[in-house]
């Protein structure tokens, strides 16, 4: 029996909104090896003295790429509602692409971080552009299913950059790992083929026929277009309501746990393989545990939504933050290698899943009109964090404590689990779900 054409349209539209996903998944997969390349090097350079590299200037050089991450979140929406979210997203590729490129030129640290400032701008503004594209064009009914795919292309960058660390590093040497970083460029000029522009991007600046035939080819909703942009007292208005009355210190609590989350996220993913080699494992066996660690990434990734449905996001989040401060702790002490393996995975999975929660609980109490902006200053607040985990992590083995390196990251998952936990007892405003973790999957 042969299918109707309506059927058949439809079929065609999903293919083609499941190219534009999977384009996007390989964006954040690029997006994703370039920020772990670096702690994948980095006990190479260590020990080989590059560029006369201590810890405490290693640690700087990690948080340099994550203060750019910084810079580009925050500018990544004003520039994407100027030029488009197609548009932000080549630059942000061809942006960290040709910073790894000076990364792998330098002939000092000075250049090398001034490579990885400038790749953070680009991987900073690419990953919330991304989410937002993907929410444009997700397959009817499948938006946070889709955007927890693509938030698995980060973590499959983390183990690609791992490969690519032990499969070059000791034929061809360090700068090679930093070549295969600017291979990303050549996917620029396919993004700018093949993607097409951001349907709320379109409707926000009237082309709506434009966004209407879009939204029919691809066979997805058309964004409703707002009713007017908000001005900068509307804004400001905002952030304030996110203080008012007694919501002062639930916004507070849900900062300083975003805060020791990506401290956390990012503070292990840059020092994990060194001090991994502080504890007395092999290069190879310490980017394994890279590998390891990144594909209980995914696993989190695709689990962590359905246990916050069914027991809440506060809950989860709270839960998964004191089971990452035990595995964090326990990677401090020399155990079999298998039990380590499994600790490394264990902690992917409740790690990185954790700080999504954070931003799925602020999603839910937040009102419609507030919830952007409680996300987005939520977020904003955890990268300040970002950029202090890798210092952190710098500075304790340039002090001779690499062994309180873990201990330290435990202790910061305790903070996060003390302030989400404090988060989750507070009651949940009246209408909102508790046990509904779908509307934002979130990102780091």
């Amino acid at each position: 029996m042969s299918s109707s054409p309506s059927a058949t349209a439809s079929a065609r539209g999903t293919g083609l909104a499941g190219l534009v996903v999977g384009l996007c998944w390989l964006a954040v997969l690029f997006d994703g090896l370039d920020m772990f390349i670096y702690g994948s090097v980095l006990p190479h350079l260590l020990a080989t003295g590059t560029f006369g590299l201590t810890a405490d200037q290693a640690g700087d050089l990690g948080s340099y790429a994550t203060f750019g991450m910084l810079v580009g979140a925050l500018t990544a929406g004003t520039v994407a509602d100027r030029i488009g979210r197609k548009k932000l997203m080549v630059g942000c590729v061809t942006l960290f692409s040709l910073a790894s490129g000076l990364c792998a030129l330098a002939g000092g640290a000075e250049v090398f971080g001034l490579g990885r400032t400038l790749a953070g701008v680009g991987l900073g503004g690419l990953l919330p552009t991304a989410i937002s594209m993907v929410s444009d064009y997700a397959p009817r009914g499948r938006a946070a299913l889709t955007i927890g795919v693509l938030m698995t292309a980060h973590h499959a960058g983390g183990i690609l950059s791992a490969c690519v660390a032990k499969w070059l590093i000791d034929p061809v040497g360090w700068r090679a790992a930093f070549w295969v970083c600017v291979l990303p460029l050549l996917f620029a000029p396919v993004l700018a083929r093949f993607l097409p522009e951001s349907l709320s991007f379109l409707v926000a600046k009237g082309r709506t026929e434009e966004a209407r035939e879009l939204a029919t080819r691809y066979d997805v909703e058309l964004p409703v277009a707002k009713s007017g942009k908000k001005s900068a007292a509307d804004r400001w208005d905002a952030l304030a309501n996110l203080f008012r009355g007694g919501e002062w210190l639930q916004t507070l609590l849900y900062w300083c746990a975003s805060f020791g989350g990506l401290l956390l996220v990012y503070g292990v993913a840059t020092w994990l393989p060194t001090l991994m080699r502080t504890e007395g494992y092999a290069l190879a066996d310490a980017l394994t545990f890279v590998v390891v660690f990144n594909v209980g990434g995914i696993v989190g990734m695709l689990i962590a939504g359905r246990a916050a449905d069914r027991f809440g996001a506060p809950r989860i989040s709270a839960l998964w933050f004191a089971l990452t401060a035990v595995g964090v702790y326990l990677l401090g002490v020399h155990l079999d290698q298998t039990l380590t393996m499994v600790i490394v995975f264990l902690t992917g999975v409740f790690l990185n899943s954790a700080q999504t929660m954070i931003y799925a609980t602020v999603s839910l109490r937040s009102t419609p009109d507030n919830r952007a902006t409680a996300v987005g200053w939520t977020s904003g607040m955890g990268r300040f964090g970002a950029v202090f985990g890798p210092w952190l992590g710098g500075q304790l083995l340039a002090a001779g404590n690499g062994d309180w390196g873990f201990t330290a990251f435990a202790i910061t998952g305790v903070w996060s689990t003390v302030f989400i936990g404090a988060a989750a007892l507070r009651s949940v405003k009246p209408g909102v779900r508790a046990g509904s973790g779908q509307e934002l999957v979130g990102s780091h």
